[in-house]
C-alpha cells in the first residue's frame, strides 16, 4: 500500500537533470533549504559549478555536479554510480532534461527528431531504468517526469517535440502501476509556456512562429508547484492554467481545436 501524508524533503537524495538554467535550477533553489543531498547533471560546467556553489550556501547537505550529455550512456553511469557510491539509494529523480525544433515537419530532418526523442525520451527512460534498484532501497520515493502541454495536445510546428512529450506521458501512464508495487511514486509535470531560456536553444528553427510571443509563467513558479505536488503526492499537475485550459478543450471540443490548428499549418 502506499504511503499517505506528506512527503517530506529533509535529507533527502535528489538526482536532478537539466539543472543549470531554467525550471531544473530554480527545482534546485528550492530544494536545498531542505537540507536535501543533490547531485545535478547538465552540460554547462560553469553554471552547473555556480549553481552547486549556491545549493550549499542555501543548505544543502551536498550538491555534486556532473558535467555531460544525459544522452551519453556513460554520463547516466556516471550519474548513477555517484549516487551508489555516496548515498547507496536515491529518494527522487527528476527527469528534467529537454530540447525542442521549431518548424514544419516537412522542412526538419531525422536527425533533428532522433535528438529530440533521444534528450526528451530515451536519456529519461534508460535513466530511470538505472535508477530503479537504488529508488527501490530509498525513504518514500518519486520520479518526476517534466513532460508538458504538448504531450496532450499536439500544435503545428512541434512534431518533433510533441513526439517526444507525448511518449513520455504514455510511457509515465504505463509504469506508474508497476512502480506502485515497489512504493515508488510517479510525479508527471505537465507545463504551459515557462519564462525560461529554451526557445533560445532550439536545436533546429525553420521559420518563424506563428503563434507570436505567448503569455509564460515564472520558471520559479512551476518549480513552486512542482516542490508543493511532490509533498502532496500528486501524480499529474498542469502549472500554467492556459496550457491546462488547452487541454480540457480538447478534450471536450476537439474538433473546434482541430479547425483552430488548422489556421496555423
Amino acid at each position: 500500500m502506499m504511503k499517505t501524508g506528506p512527503r517530506f524533503l529533509k535529507d533527502r537524495c535528489v538526482l536532478l537533470t537539466g539543472a543549470s538554467s531554467g525550471i531544473g535550477r530554480d527545482l534546485a533553489l528550492q530544494i536545498a533549504p531542505h537540507g536535501a543531498r543533490l547531485l545535478l547533471v547538465a552540460r554547462s560546467q560553469q553554471p552547473l559549478n555556480q549553481l552547486a556553489e549556491e545549493l550549499l550556501a542555501l543548505g544543502a547537505g551536498s550538491a555534486i555536479p556532473i558535467v555531460g550529455d544525459i544522452t551519453d550512456p556513460a554520463t547516466r553511469a556516471a550519474a548513477i554510480s555517484r549516487v551508489q557510491q555516496d548515498w547507496g539509494n536515491l529518494d527522487l529523480l527528476i527527469n528534467n532534461a529537454g530540447v525542442s525544433a521549431h518548424g514544419r515537419f516537412a522542412d526538419n530532418d531525422e536527425q533533428t527528431l532522433r535528438k529530440i526523442l533521444e534528450v526528451n525520451f530515451f536519456a529519461c527512460t534508460e535513466l530511470t531504468r538505472l535508477a530503479l534498484p537504488l529508488l527501490t532501497a530509498g525513504r518514500d520515493p518519486m520520479i518526476v517526469n517534466v513532460g508538458s502541454i504538448l504531450g496532450h495536445r499536439g500544435l503545428p510546428h512541434n512534431s518533433e517535440y510533441c513526439a517526444s512529450k507525448f511518449a513520455l506521458r504514455g510511457w509515465s501512464e504505463a509504469i506508474r502501476p508497476e512502480l506502485a508495487r515497489k512504493q515508488i511514486d510517479l510525479l508527471l509535470v505537465s507545463p504551459g509556456t515557462t519564462e525560461t531560456n529554451f526557445f533560445d536553444h532550439l536545436i533546429s528553427k525553420q521559420g518563424n512562429s506563428p503563434w507570436g510571443k505567448q503569455k509564460a509563467i515564472p520558471s520559479a513558479q512551476v518549480a513552486q508547484q512542482i516542490i508543493r505536488a511532490i509533498q502532496k503526492r500528486r501524480h499529474e499537475i498542469y502549472p500554467n492554467w492556459r496550457g491546462h485550459a488547452l487541454v480540457l478543450l480538447n478534450r471536450f471540443c476537439p474538433r473546434l481545436v482541430d479547425a483552430i490548428m488548422s489556421r496555423y499549418g
